[in-house]
């Protein structure tokens, strides 16, 4: 598996899509959507750099028009729960919690994600085989098409095995789904072969808009709004990434959720019924920027 060498354009545009769970997917797809209808069409860019839901994004606009998948999430009925659960909080409450305590006990970065890679491998194995093949079902369903798209795609991970960062492309060996499902991956582990992933987050940040160095121009939507859950001593958050690009002569704009699109994502990101109201208020912020960022992007 060729995971090292990987589209770098030395200039040109980047649109970098953050993680943020499934109601950080459906904003992402409705900004993009809606910069389109505003005039601005961002899915040309030169490289796309995709996050965990950022990374199933990417693989999205790449097999489908942006309006198809707007239109597809705003018009999925997901019920709501009636009632709140009254038990123990749910399990991607357990496991942020978890995971918390992981990155207060590293020592930084790369021991971070060897501690979490080690306990993300546990949990895989705990799962067996089976879990596997279902959340594959799972990031397969979600995709429009199961090729690379034709455009230079950068999809981020780390290697649970070694705590090494890895960004995945069409020149890795690995099918798209399977690069998906590993940037994906928050809880147990994600096989491919003999080798391990974990969440493409764990990295350095949920945007990794690190990797866009080089590029003229850096467009970055982060649904989690560039914050970090990593002490400020690791230098992780977005604002230190821009602040790196700009430093290495690329010019950066981002956008993050407004009020609006924070109350359409409730308390919980994981919850799939967020994602109409997500969709449709990342739609109205993409349609109202459009027009500001038209003279940044376009050639």
């Amino acid at each position: 598996m060729n995971t090292t060498t990987r589209p770098q354009p030395s200039s040109g545009r980047a649109l970098v899509l953050g993680g943020g769970g499934s109601a950080g997917n459906a904003w992402l797809i409705g900004v993009i959507a809606g910069l389109l209808e505003g005039g601005l069409d961002v899915t040309d860019a030169d490289l796309v750099i995709g996050t965990s839901a950022g990374a199933t994004a990417a693989a999205q606009i790449g097999g489908a028009s942006p309006a198809d998948l707007f239109a597809a999430v705003v018009s999925t009925p997901i019920p709501r729960p009636s009632t709140r659960p009254s038990g123990p909080r749910p399990i991607t409450w357990a496991h942020l919690e978890h995971t918390n305590a992981i990155i207060a006990a590293s020592a930084d970065l790369a021991d971070m994600r060897r501690r979490v890679g080690e306990d993300a491998i546990e949990l895989a194995e705990a799962s067996g085989a089976d879990g596997r093949e279902r959340w594959r079902e799972t990031v397969a369903s979600r995709l429009p098409s199961p090729h690379w798209p034709e455009r230079a795609v950068l999809l981020t991970a780390v290697d649970a095995d070694t705590g090494e960062p890895v960004e995945l492309h069409r020149d890795s060996g690995v099918d798209l789904v399977d690069a998906v499902a590993a940037s994906c991956a928050g809880g147990p582990a994600y096989a491919i072969g003999s080798r391990h992933y974990i969440d493409g987050g764990y990295r350095r940040s949920s945007e990794n808009a690190d990797l866009a160095a080089g590029c003229e121009r850096v467009l970055v939507l982060s649904p989690l709004g560039g914050r970090t859950r990593h002490p400020a001593a690791w230098r992780s958050e977005l604002a230190v990434q821009v602040q790196e690009l700009r430093a290495g002569g690329s010019r950066v704009e981002s956008i993050l959720p407004d009020a609006d699109s924070l109350e359409a994502f409730g308390e919980n990101m994981m919850d799939p019924s967020t994602r109409p109201a997500a969709a449709r208020a990342g739609h109205r912020q993409g349609q109202g920027v459009a027009g500001r960022l038209a003279g940044f992007w376009r050639r």
